[in-house]
């Protein structure tokens, strides 16, 4: 992803709780209206739902803070997470049929360009980009 001068860049932590999920949604979708990008509030913040939602239940370790990013540049929006299990590298499922759980990736794939997990040396970062048409 390039590095324009007008690049915006937000980064928070939080703890490996279920109360995290709404908190990160509220800041994405603050984020992305402030940046001027209003529209794709609602689809940034069901992104970061998501990926925040994935990474409690499959990589994140108790008392270990996981890290959201978000970076706007030109008129790519990527929306990072990174926890600390490494090991648990996320997949897309086949259809989960009646399932409650196995849509998030589905849905992530549906409203990003693009998705991937990056490996660290400790942990991983799966970040997705939305493509928002016009750079202001």
């Amino acid at each position: 992803m390039e590095s324009p001068s007008n690049a915006r860049y937000d980064v928070a932590t939080y703890p490996p709780q279920l109360k995290s999920v709404p908190i990160a949604r509220r800041r994405v979708t603050r984020l992305v209206a402030d940046w001027g990008h209003r529209e794709f509030a609602a689809d940034a913040a069901l992104v970061t739902s998501e990926l925040v939602t994935n990474a409690l239940l499959h990589g994140c370790l108790k008392d270990r803070l996981f890290r959201l990013e978000v970076i706007l540049t030109g008129t790519v929006l990527r929306i990072a997470v990174t926890d600390p299990k490494g090991e648990r590298r996320p997949s897309l499922r086949a259809d989960a049929g009646e399932d409650q759980f196995g849509r998030g990736l589905a849905i992530v794939q549906a409203l990003a360009v693009r998705w991937d997990v990056e490996e660290l040396t400790v942990g991983k970062t799966v970040w997705a980009e939305l493509d928002l048409g016009v750079e202001l």
